[in-house]
Parts: C-alpha cells; structure tokens; sequence
C-alpha cells in the first residue's frame, strides 16, 4: 500500500505542479477561465504559486517522511482542486467538473493514509 501511496504524491504533485505552472505563465485558457469568475492577473498568479507550492511540500514531505509537509502540501493541493472543480460545476460542465474531483478524492486517500 506504501508503494500506491507513493505512486500517488508522484502524481497529484506533478498535477498540482502543471496547474500551477500554467496559471503563473498566464495561459490563456487558464486566464480566459478564471477571468469570467473576476480573477485578475494577480489573484490568477497566486493562486498558481500556491499550487505550486503545495506540489513541493507535498513531495518534499513524501521523499523525506516529514508528515507535517506532506500534510500541509496535500491539503493545500486538495483545496487547490476542489476549488477549480467548484468553478467548472459553476460554469456549466457537469462532466468535467465531476472528472476534476478524482484528484480531490485521490488526495484525499493520501491524507487518510497518513500515520496519526
């Protein structure tokens, strides 16, 4: 199970980290998006950083066992998620808006799997 868990944070990381990169970079599709919900540049790039950062504390606490990182880092990346997936169920796209939760739910294995 240690090994699906890991395998796990591999890939919620690089998810979090390739939503982050493409809000910091201002891709369109990203800023068109995030705009009609009155996202400036500033709060778009923000909310990219801390996705971003959330990828490093979650990876970094999973490669060197410090469950507070890990923790932090997948809460923040399961935040980061929920809300993205809550602004596509707003715009209108009930498919993949459901789609977007199994990285919610997937995170949310990895924080339930964390030793207490």
């Amino acid at each position: 199970m240690k090994t699906v868990i890991n395998l796990l944070i591999v890939i919620i990381a690089l998810l979090s980290l390739a939503a982050g990169i493409a809000k910091v970079t201002h891709s369109p599709q990203e800023v068109k998006f995030l705009q009609s919900f009155l996202f400036n540049d500033f709060t778009i790039t923000l909310y990219g950083v801390m996705q971003i950062l959330a990828a490093v504390l979650l990876s970094v606490g999973g490669l060197f066992s410090h469950q507070s990182a890990k923790l932090i880092g997948a809460t923040m990346v399961a935040l980061g998620f929920l809300l993205s997936s809550i602004l596509i169920f707003i715009s209108g796209s009930w498919i993949f808006g459901l789609v977007s939760l199994l990285p919610v739910a997937l995170t949310g294995l990895i924080i339930k799997k964390l030793p207490s």
